[in-house]
């Protein structure tokens, strides 16, 4: 795998450990000022929110590359194995369909919310920033599931192959010790 791949494959993981450690560090000194110096800051819970949304939905590419994600596994895996390639191929599709909905849907809600220019009440940050973050994790999640579904269906069409390549041979050694 190419480094800018692997980069790219990792950037959610990046942008999603550099929120997280937002979020902790805002969380550590919010607490301190509230408990210990007794000045709360009123304006901690936007950016904590913030940074939860953004944890999670740039997170989630992450749980497709590695299988994290929820799923329901034991119809699938009851089916002969033809039928369940055929319903992984299926599934993989729909996945990628709903995604490229989400991602569009996304993307016009963020624009939508840039053109009201709405803002959060105490910092002003643009709605437009805080749902952009639902378009950028589908994309996110479209380029991991996009590869690996790839790489699944390249992995499926070999095995299929050297199925029949055994098949054959074993037929062929039947006939021949007849």
């Amino acid at each position: 795998m190419n480094i800018f791949l692997k980069l790219i494959l990792n950037l959610d993981l990046l942008l999603a450990s550099c929120m997280f450690i937002l979020l902790v560090s805002v969380t550590f000194v919010g607490v301190i000022m509230r408990y210990v110096i007794n000045q709360p800051f009123i304006w901690l819970e936007e950016v904590q929110l913030l940074s939860f949304v953004w944890i999670v939905f740039l997170s989630s590419g992450a749980a497709f590359r590695t299988g994290s994600h929820v799923a329901i596994e034991f119809i699938v895996d009851r089916l002969p194995r033809p039928f369940r390639m055929l319903a992984e191929v299926l599934i993989g599709i729909i996945v990628i369909g709903v995604l490229c909905y989400f991602a569009r849907a996304g993307f016009l809600l963020a624009y939508q919310m840039s053109l009201i220019n709405r803002q959060t009440n105490i910092l002003n940050i643009p709605y437009a920033l805080i749902y952009a973050v639902f378009p950028l994790g589908c994309v996110l999640m479209l380029v991991n599931y996009g590869y690996f579904f790839v790489y699944n269906i390249i992995v499926l069409c070999r095995n299929a192959r050297n199925i029949k390549l055994e098949n054959k041979a074993s037929k062929s050694l039947a006939k021949n010790s007849n």
